[in-house]
């Protein structure tokens, strides 16, 4: 008796072939996701530089940092919807030339306004970049046990990047000029974008009769660039501005639309079924919750470390390093290890505990705090929770999701991040100002004695905030508690499990 044979071409009969270059497709791929994140704060550290050079006034200052954060937070969804369109490979090389020349027209700039429009510039390509890059992780790495690996070392580098961008924005800014802090993105970005063409597998065909959803875009687009930059002006204005308050109306108002015409649309900008998901949905509102804390806390230890204690901006660099590489031991060697064994939330939830409680040990803090003994800890704790739970989320969030909404997906935990950063920074610093000017009214002094007090109104606006900070975090983790519903994937064979049956149909 004949047995006939299978045809080993056959996708029937033979799982596709890993890719053999995988592992160097995700150094290409984390390093353009490093860009990104680290350029949301490498330029904090150059901005007193780049003002005295170019006359900016400390009205207008801070576009320089919200030009970037509006474009990419608002343009994330946009983004995301453009890879699945024209395919994944092709918007991440597009977006790294064009990241690569916007930065390179920051480092020229000469006026204010140059480099204003040079920051959008790169928040545009960001945009395209960010989703492109985790689609592109996604469907890189499909083993469990690989792909918690591969999300652990992203992971690490996307919780990092803020910390990093402080350090190498600081050893730039004091040795090489405010400009570099931009032109080594163009270094960067050369690279991997040499390293896509060479090494990235995944472009994928345009699906037959997709089309954008130009009405979703705007909608969407708009109601998230108009709330961001509501919250950007809540600083400087205050919540009960009129101009503010209008702000986020509008911009609640114009997601409403986006929500009622998703449900509507032929072919959507974000299809609904994605966070109708209770468990994809938990992943963003604890991503969300966390990185408001998280952002809140880089902000006022930056703020203390040298403002209140003088510290330089390479000093105040190297004071974040334990954070980094908490955040990168949580997550390639703790996190990533347990994600094919563990359920989500069983790492998410312990993980917000443990940076609640680092972020607790920081409401202590005092004008003249040991580092070692007082901040140290505390930046471990705080890290170490982060690491727990950025790899969990970003795995399980987009864990079975249909190729063609892996960009779309990505975008919204990304958006979900950068909206939760804008909140954070605007929210707790306006807690912050609001409790040190209460301090300072309640403490009048001897002009002799009016520097202490400034010192020690600002430290107590700081850790009033960090108390709020601190209840967001518990609030994630109750969040994960509740809504993280994910079950660890497992492999036989080698090959991934299949997914449950309600994110099979996501």
């Amino acid at each position: 008796m004949s047995v006939p044979r299978r045809d080993p071409a056959s996708p029937t009969t033979a799982p596709a072939a890993a890719d053999p270059r995988r592992w160097w497709s995700l150094v290409v791929i984390a390093m353009a996701q490093l860009m990104v994140v680290l350029d949301s704060t490498i330029v904090n550290i150059a901005l007193p530089s780049a003002q005295r050079d170019l006359g900016m006034t400390d009205g207008n200052r801070q576009w320089a940092i919200t030009a970037y954060t509006l474009a990419f937070g608002g343009l994330l969804l946009l983004g995301g919807r453009i890879a699945d369109l024209v395919g994944r490979k092709r918007t991440f090389a597009i977006g790294l030339a064009g990241f690569a020349t916007a930065s390179a027209l920051g480092g020229a700039a000469t006026t204010p306004g140059m480099l204003f429009g040079a920051r959008a510039l790169q928040g545009m390509f960001a945009a395209l970049l960010a989703p492109s890059a985790l689609s592109l992780l996604t469907t890189t790495f499909t083993d469990p046990k690989e792909r918690g690996k591969a999300f652990g070392i992203n992971s690490a580098l996307a919780g990092s990047g803020a910390a990093i961008g402080f350090v190498l924005g600081g050893v730039l800014a004091e040795y090489l000029g405010w400009r570099w802090c931009l032109y080594v993105n163009v270094l960067m970005a050369i690279t991997a974008l040499i390293g896509t063409y060479a090494l990235v597998r995944g472009g994928g065909p345009r699906p037959a009769g997709a089309r954008l959803d130009v009405p979703g875009a705007l909608l969407g687009c708009g109601g998230l660039l108009t709330i961001v930059y509501g919250l950007s002006e809540a600083e400087p204005r205050g919540w009960a501005d009129v101009r503010v308050l209008g702000l986020l109306t509008v911009g609640v108002t114009l997601l409403a639309g986006f929500v009622w015409w998703q449900s509507r649309a032929r072919t959507p900008l974000l299809p609904l079924h994605i966070v109708r998901d209770r468990n994809r949905a938990g992943c963003c509102l604890t991503l969300c919750l966390a990185v408001i804390g998280m952002f809140g806390m880089f902000l006022f230890m930056t703020y203390y470390f040298q403002v209140v204690r003088g510290y330089s901006p390479v000093t105040t660099g190297l004071a974040f390093l334990p954070l980094t590489g908490s955040i990168i031991i949580g997550s390639t060697q703790i996190s990533a290890r347990l994600v094919p064994r563990v359920a989500p939330r069983l790492l998410v939830a312990p993980g917000m505990l443990l940076a609640t409680s680092g972020m607790l040990v920081l409401t202590r803090l005092t004008v003249d705090a040991e580092y070692a003994t007082e901040i140290l800890p505390a930046l471990i704790l705080v890290g170490l929770g982060m690491g727990l739970t950025y790899t969990p989320v970003f795995a399980n969030a987009t864990a079975g999701v249909a190729p063609r909404d892996a960009g779309v997906t990505s975008a919204t935990l990304n958006t979900s991040q950068q909206v939760g950063a804008s909140l954070g920074v605007a929210l707790l610093n306006t807690i912050a100002t609001t409790s040190a000017g209460g301090y300072l009214a309640a403490h009048p002094a001897h002009p002799a004695q009016r520097e202490a007090i400034i010192r020690q109104s600002l430290v107590h606006g700081y850790s009033v905030a960090i108390w709020w900070a601190a209840g967001i975090m518990l609030l994630a983790g109750l969040v994960a508690a509740l809504m993280v519903t994910g079950r660890p994937p497992r492999s036989r064979h080698g090959a991934p499990e299949k997914a449950p049956a309600a994110q099979s149909a996501a």
